[in-house]
This record gives C-alpha cells, sequence and structure tokens, in this order.
C-alpha cells in the first residue's frame, strides 16, 4: 500500500490497466462530525458539501464524478453489474462489479471492510462492501461468480476496516460464521473481550472465504479504523460520521 495525498493505494500486481483507491477523512469541506472529505450522503451532512466532495474525488481520480457506482448498501449479498445504462443510478446492492472502462465500483464504509477484485487480464473488476453481516451471508461468494471468471485468476485487496483489537462481537456472529465454516474459529479471540464476547479479525474471516473460493492472491489488511481517528472515519468510534470511499475501475 502507498499513501499519496489524501488516499491510499493498493500494494498489488494488478495489471495497468487497472485503477484503485480508498480515500481517507482529509481533502474535503464537511465540517464536524463529518469532516472533512465524507463521501456518503446517506449520514445527514450538508448535500452540497457531500456533492463538492464527490466532485473532489471525480477530480483527483480523472473519472467522470457521473460514472461512479455508488451503492445503496443494505449489509445484503446482493451484486449488481454496472454498465453505462445504470452508473447513473443508485442501485441496492453491497456490492458491484464492471467490465466497461471508465466505470467506477464504490463501496462506502466507516467500519467495514471494502473489499476489490481484479482478474490478472485487467477485463473484470469488482467490489465489495463486507460488514460482518453481508461476508457471512456471501457477498464475496455473489461477486466471484457474478465475474464469471476463474477464481485463480482474481487477485483481491482489503482495504481499511475496524482491527481485530477492536472488533467486539457477541456470541452469535461467531456462530453465524462456524456454522458455515468450523475453521473460521481461528478468527475470534475470547482474551480482551467482555465475558460471552470475542474480538473477531474480519481480515482473517474474508481471507478465508476468498481462500476457499480459489482467490490465493491476497494483499491489504493491517489497518484499522477506529485506532486512527486522524485518518479514517469509524462508526464503532464516533457514531454520527462521515464515510470513506474505495474505488476500482478500468483505465479506458
Amino acid at each position: 500500500m502507498t499513501i499519496e495525498g489524501n488516499a491510499l493505494k493498493p500494494g498489488w500486481s494488478a495489471p495497468d490497466r487497472v485503477r484503485a483507491v480508498s480515500t481517507t477523512r482529509a481533502g474535503g469541506v464537511s465540517g464536524r462530525p463529518w469532516d472533512s472529505l465524507n463521501l456518503g450522503s446517506h449520514v445527514e451532512d450538508n448535500l452540497e458539501h457531500v456533492q463538492e466532495n464527490r466532485r473532489r474525488l471525480a477530480e483527483w481520480t480523472g473519472l467522470d464524478s457521473d460514472r461512479i457506482g455508488w451503492l445503496n448498501q443494505v449489509h445484503g449479498t446482493e451484486v449488481v453489474e454496472l454498465t453505462p445504462n445504470n452508473v447513473g443510478q443508485t442501485v441496492k446492492a453491497d456490492a458491484s462489479y464492471t467490465r466497461h472502462p471508465g466505470i467506477a465500483c464504490a463501496i462506502l464504509t466507516a467500519d467495514c471492510l471494502p473489499v476489490i477484485l481484479s482478474d490478472c487480464e485487467g477485463t473484470v473488476v469488482g467490489a465489495a462492501h463486507c460488514g460482518w453481516r453481508s461476508l457471512c451471508g456471501g457477498v464475496i461468494e455473489n461477486l466471484v461468480s457474478a465475474m464469471a471468471v476463474s477464481p485463480e485468476t482474481l487477485q483481491a485487496w482489503l482495504g481499511p476496516a475496524i482491527g481485530p483489537e477492536r472488533f467486539e462481537v457477541g456470541p452469535e456472529v461467531r456462530d453465524a460464521f462456524l456454522n458455515h465454516d468450523p475453521e473460521a474459529a481461528h478468527a475470534f479471540k475470547a482474551e480482551a473481550a467482555r465475558p460471552g464476547h470475542f474480538m473477531a479479525d474480519i481480515y482473517a474471516l474474508a481471507t478465508l472465504r476468498l481462500n476457499h473460493l480459489g482467490v490465493y492472491n491476497v494483499t491489504g489488511g493491517g489497518l484499522c479504523t477506529v485506532q486512527d481517528p486522524d485518518r479514517f472515519f469509524s462508526y464503532r468510534r464516533d457514531g454520527q460520521t462521515g464515510r470513506m470511499a474505495t474505488l476500482i475501475w478500468l483505465k479506458g
């Protein structure tokens, strides 16, 4: 991973025509508690500020602002294909993919895990919003299936999310993952958690899902949104707050 200006860029080996970026909270116009580059339009921020922040994002990335595929994320498992016919609409889904150059898949987060995918030829890219519900429910599996390429040709990058030292969950969350795959047990630790609770490693859980699909080239992880208030929004830390965006697209 490299830091360029107000954004992070994946440290991966995607083809040259694949572009990806994950924003920080810096570089925008929103006031507190959304300061400053809030890109979420659903968090009670001034919509004119959000629009200006999105305009700045488009300018920094070289994308057309109406070619960024914002989603209405609902912590589900729906996947949408972004095309020139629907990219201007706000679709209810938690993952998207595209084969069209110049159209960006975009995921908004403030603790949930953004996962981006590219095939080795640079023909298709995708992004998933992985809160624990969508991750457990199969959003990554649905996205990989929809991209319709051999999983072994895919590589993934895991963006900033709540880290394992801060992601305390109840036993029902652990049970949900273990009911799907007993190997997920290694991603839950009782140490440092309240009695009957567990500290969850969402990076490990996502990597396990990817590996079981046949996606072994997985990079990223290791950044904690909760512990880095200067760079990242965090819903668990602050409650009312802004949203970062993680984008991936094919250069024309």
